[in-house]
């Protein structure tokens, strides 16, 4: 007997899985919500997570062309002063800044003083506590930029609180 031609065993195979998959179904849809819902997650989270990379990646590019302000001109907080109180009491602003920028930056990260708070904020994850420990002690002894120390000291309190 010779065998029948190959479209016609295909479209008998389809029919067959076809018939499978359809006495499949009413296990199936029970747990079509959960799946679709777990599906739906999944995607949103990659999106966010591609969304992220890319806005790392632009901070990275965009920071060699353009420095950010770590200070806009129009903001003013109570510890800037006015009166010239500092200059009276003896403080020379030129040397404090002077001191800063001859200091060595932290083992940790090298390239410390040149980030932004973006930047910095994309590399803590990889960092001991150690090596955060030391960027903290960095930033208070030369910058002493309460957003810098901030978001470091948040992130060695989580690090304690996790061990």
């Amino acid at each position: 007997m010779k065998p029948l031609p190959l479209p016609v065993r295909v479209a008998a195979g389809l029919a067959v899985t076809a018939v499978e998959q359809a006495r499949k179904l009413p296990r199936q849809l029970v747990g079509l919500p959960v799946t679709v819902v777990s599906e739906a997650l999944q995607l949103s989270m990659r999106v966010q997570q591609t969304v992220t990379e890319l806005a790392i990646k632009g901070d990275d590019a965009l920071s060699a062309l353009r420095p950010a302000d770590d200070e806009p001109e129009w903001a003013t907080f109570d510890e800037d002063d006015e009166d010239g109180e500092d200059a009276a009491a003896g403080a020379d602003p030129w040397a404090e800044e002077e001191r800063a920028l001859a200091a060595e930056p932290p083992a940790a990260l090298l390239d410390y003083d040149s980030l932004t708070l973006p930047q910095l904020r994309a590399k803590l994850r990889g960092l001991s506590l150690a090596d955060l420990e030391s960027l903290l002690a960095h930033e208070r002894a030369h910058a002493a930029r309460p957003e810098f120390t901030g978001m470091l000291s948040r992130r060695i309190a989580n690090l304690r609180a996790q061990s």
